[in-house]
């Protein structure tokens, strides 16, 4: 039987462009008259839909002119391409975890927009791993908490959902690729904060990932996980 195919979350499972999307948020968020701080998009709205946001911030603070609100939008865009360029870093181990899981079939899958993957995998020298396996939601036009992106992503790899892993660090990924019939890992890095989902694996940084992955492979697919090879 061949290997499940991983389907990776980008943001804060792949590249730490958490913080960076944040203070972005809260700059273009504010300059139109919805109240936001960084901390509510870790908090609350972590893994969200930049649209839901702003949605859910009408809501609570009344409504904003269209037009005001594209040119926040592309301003802020721009703004975070330009750091995301400069400043990003790969998330602790997840270069590691890659190297060793190389044999696997793998795809991003994101809610963030193709060229944002695109920027945020290159910056941080991972995007040979993926290729143009890369899954947007502005693709697909489907979004994660919604299962479609995870099942698009699975059949246009040649999938079933039965027989993909996914891998994210936002409660909205895990449920999405639960509802879809994934194997989920949650990598859980604000354990104390936050629960994983009933049905989830929970890891608590990258470097656990592997051997996690090679179990589960293994359990349930009974199928030995190669071995990965260090040889140039």
């Amino acid at each position: 039987m061949p290997l499940p195919l991983l389907l990776f979350d980008c943001d804060g499972t792949l590249v730490d462009s958490e913080p960076l999307l944040a203070e972005e948020m809260a700059i273009g968020l504010n300059s139109v008259g919805l109240p936001f701080a960084s901390t509510d998009y870790l908090g609350e709205f972590r893994g969200a839909r930049f649209r839901r946001i702003v949605a859910e911030l009408q809501q609570r603070y009344g409504d904003v002119d269209t037009d005001q609100l594209a040119s926040m939008e592309h301003s802020m865009r721009a703004s975070l391409a330009n750091r995301l360029a400069n400043e990003l870093q790969a998330i602790p181990g997840a270069r590691e975890s890659l190297e060793v899981l190389s044999n696997y079939p793998s795809a991003v899958v994101s809610n963030g927009p193709e060229s944002k993957i695109h920027t945020a995998l290159h910056a941080t020298g991972i995007a040979d791993y993926f290729g143009q396996r890369l899954f947007s939601g502005y693709t697909a036009n489907c979004w994660k908490p919604e299962p479609c992106l995870h099942l698009h992503a699975a059949s246009i790899m040649g999938f079933a959902a039965s027989e993909c892993i996914a891998i994210d660090d936002a409660l909205v990924g895990v449920r999405a690729a639960l509802q879809a019939g994934m194997t989920v890992i949650h990598l859980n890095r604000y354990p104390d904060a936050e629960t994983t989902p009933e049905g989830a694996i929970m890891i608590s940084n990258m470097y656990q990932l592997p051997a996690v992955v090679e179990r589960i492979t293994h359990e349930k697919w009974q199928v030995l996980a190669p071995q990965h090879s260090t040889e140039k």
